[in-house]
């Protein structure tokens, strides 16, 4: 098996591992996003719709529909259930992982990489065995002596060897610092040298060498090196520049590759526009006194898909000025600290592998971005990837989420100058600055393992287990103006709540000080590899833990046991109403088969826009409609919140169950 197809397979059971199985089903389906995605796919298959996207009957014109289309077709294939909606996304984790793979085997394990000009390179990297046959530009400099000063075996044509072979050496020495120099265009000075050489050549002394070739890589070259002294080759009239060998990979030219993009992403966009057009007379934006005013849609009157999905998601978003005012802004200070949350351990690696990214040679005149290497612009394309998505939603309304587009380029940016850490510490190279780094670095990580390993043992010690039965809803302490953040749940979370989380955080100080504690005394030892095994096995336990104590908090999350309550006793004439928005109780219509929940003073979030179209379906109720349907004759299940209160309702209200936080009321008993 060769070294490639390991790789990829460990990857693959490490994704069966942690994504195909037990993730797959637990926990359920979150209210909110979660939920509604895997809805709107649904109802994709409910309709035979595959244009426009619906929910709970409303159209849904926020986002683009390879999700939904991709759910879909695992609804059709396994059925409607929570493990067909992850599915698509569990697969787009193992696509992703295998296209990183497979971006940095070619980008930094080809050819290129041997022959880029280091500007590091040691006089005891000349003197080994193993820099001998290395395919650098300063090992393939023709010399007349071997490594160790005396006559090789292959030079016994060529010239007769000095009288002092440590002058030759440092002669050796000294061109190939200027070959791998990162300074090899000096055109004007050394080009004048050149021809001056060219126009009086001198002969070759006892004490010289022939000149040196800037590469023994084709077949010139080396006849150039085994030439007899007394007929040189002529010096070449233009200044050394670094070997640049062809690019072995194929690449997609811009201007093609943007029309096929646009032929596979245009036909939607044209059915979808044509499908949903303006409807009456919504208005325009209007700029007055300083400030942009919103039009804002009436029954009947609302814009088409066009502008509210590129004007009113994208513009207007990016401005902070979309409606509904539904969302919040994660501050800029927290924006950026998430970047170390999310790709930790290796984030402590960050700032060493963005100072590989050639900056300051690429911000030179344009004669100079012409000489970067294959390496060197790869590492620039990573650093313009990581950097650009940051920087453009520093500058407006911004999610915690909205970081993970510069993720990958991150993480191949820390791999390479992983890779390159672990490669000089096996050399054994001296000086070793990337083996220093990492092992400062792995103190830093020490330390702060450390403090988070005691913490979780603090609240692992000063925490009773609740009784067995307890909500956890009760325990928390509610933030609702939180709650637009996506995190603003796990802000609830207080000491007396820890205790219901008990195991993972014992996994988690485990984790935390055995990984990065393992990987401090392998570094100390120059084992950089085998250290960074260890904080891949600290993270997946860390991960495991993290999704053991999302499946305790999911009750919470997730309105499922609820529906699971109602659904022996439902009937498709029974009318669902949700007292508040329809995201904070999603599941039930994905778990129930339900597209026409009502929604009580919730007309908000992701249904308002979609309300406004004149084929919309009457789900919204007030006070006065609830009072009077309470009383029909047919069943009536209210979902409400405890934190809120409970609406003024005529006749009894019966209590049908009570789960994380949320509870069911209906105008009529269980029949059991």
């Amino acid at each position: 098996m060769s070294p490639t197809t390991k790789n990829r397979l460990i990857l693959f059971v490490l994704w069966l591992l942690f994504y195909a199985t037990l993730t797959l089903f637990v926990p359920p389906l979150l209210d909110d996003a979660d939920s509604v995605h895997a809805e709107v796919a649904r109802e994709m298959l409910l309709r035979h719709d595959w244009v426009t996207l619906y929910a709970n009957g409303i159209r849904y014109l926020e986002k683009a529909p390879l999700l939904y289309w991709s759910m879909a077709l695992s609804f059709k294939l396994f059925g409607v259930n929570t493990a067909a909606a992850r599915l698509p996304i569990a697969l787009t984790v193992l696509s992703l992982a295998l296209i990183l793979e497979g971006f940095a085997r070619r980008a930094f394990s080809s050819p290129e990489q041997a022959q880029s000009p280091e500007p590091a390179s040691t006089p005891a990297s000349f003197s080994s065995p193993a820099s001998a046959s290395s395919s650098s530009p300063a090992s393939s400099c023709p010399t007349p002596t071997s490594a160790s000063g005396s006559p090789s075996p292959s030079s016994s044509t060529g010239p007769p060897s000095p009288a002092n072979p440590h002058q030759t050496n440092k002669t050796q020495l000294s061109m190939a610092t200027k070959l791998r120099s990162p300074h090899p265009s000096r055109p004007h000075r050394e080009g004048r040298e050149r021809r001056s050489q060219a126009a009086t050549p001198a002969p070759p002394s006892a004490g010289s060498s022939p000149p040196a070739a800037p590469s023994t890589s084709s077949p010139k070259a080396s006849s150039a090196s085994s030439s007899p002294p007394h007929r040189p080759s002529p010096p070449h009239p233009h200044p050394p520049q670094p070997s640049r060998r062809p690019n072995p990979h194929p690449t997609a030219p811009p201007l093609s590759s943007t029309i096929v993009f646009l032929l596979i992403v245009t036909p939607w966009h044209i059915l979808i526009a044509l499908a949903n057009p303006t409807q009456g007379h919504p208005g325009n934006l209007t700029f007055s006194q300083g400030h942009w005013s919103v039009p804002l849609p009436t029954d009947g009157n609302v814009h088409g898909w066009l502008w509210f999905y590129f004007v009113n998601e994208q513009l207007l978003r990016y401005l902070n000025l979309r409606v509904p005012r539904d969302y919040d802004t994660v501050p800029l200070l927290l924006f950026w600290a998430l970047i170390l949350i999310w790709i930790m351990p290796w984030s402590a690696f960050l700032f060493r592998a963005l100072a590989t990214v050639p900056w300051r040679k690429a911000l030179r005149p344009r004669v100079s971005i012409r000489t970067l290497t294959q390496r060197e612009n790869t590492l620039l394309l990573l650093g313009l990837w990581a950097i650009i998505p940051v920087l453009f939603f520093s500058l407006s309304t911004r999610q915690e989420y909205y970081v993970l587009p510069s993720l990958p380029a991150m993480i191949l940016l820390i791999a390479a100058w992983l890779d390159r850490e672990a490669t000089e510490a096996e050399s054994f190279a001296v000086p070793n600055p990337l083996v220093r780094s990492g092992q400062r670095i792995s103190v830093v990580l020490l330390v702060l393992g450390s403090l988070a390993a005691l913490t979780a043992g603090f609240f692992l010690l000063h925490s009773a287990p609740p009784n067995p039965g307890t909500d956890l809803a009760s325990l928390l302490k509610q933030n609702p103006s939180d709650y637009a953040l996506s995190f603003g749940h796990f802000l609830d979370l207080n000491a007396q709540a820890m205790g219901a989380f008990r195991d993972p955080l014992l996994l988690t100080a485990i984790a935390l000080f055995s990984g990065t504690l393992a990987n401090w005394l392998l570094r100390r030892a120059y084992q950089p590899h085998a250290a960074n095994l260890c904080l891949t096995a600290a993270t997946f336990a860390f991960v495991l833990a993290a999704h053991i104590g999302l499946q305790i908090f999911s009750p919470v999350l997730s309105s499922r046991q609820l529906a699971t309550a109602i659904e022996p006793e439902l009937k498709p004439s029974d009318l669902i109403v949700i007292h508040g928005e329809y995201e904070s109780a999603s599941t039930l219509g994905f778990y129930l088969g339900r597209n026409d929940l009502h929604i009580l003073d919730g007309r908000s979030s992701n249904l308002w826009y979609g309300s406004f179209f004149p084929d919309a379906p009457p789900i919204f109720e007030d006070a006065l409609s609830l009072k009077l349907r309470w009383l029909e004759p047919r069943r009536i299940f209210l979902w409400q919140d405890l934190s809120q209160p409970l609406p003024i309702l005529p006749g009894k209200i019966h209590f049908i169950a009570q789960s994380g936080g949320k509870e069911i009321l209906s105008n009529q008993p269980n029949p059991y």
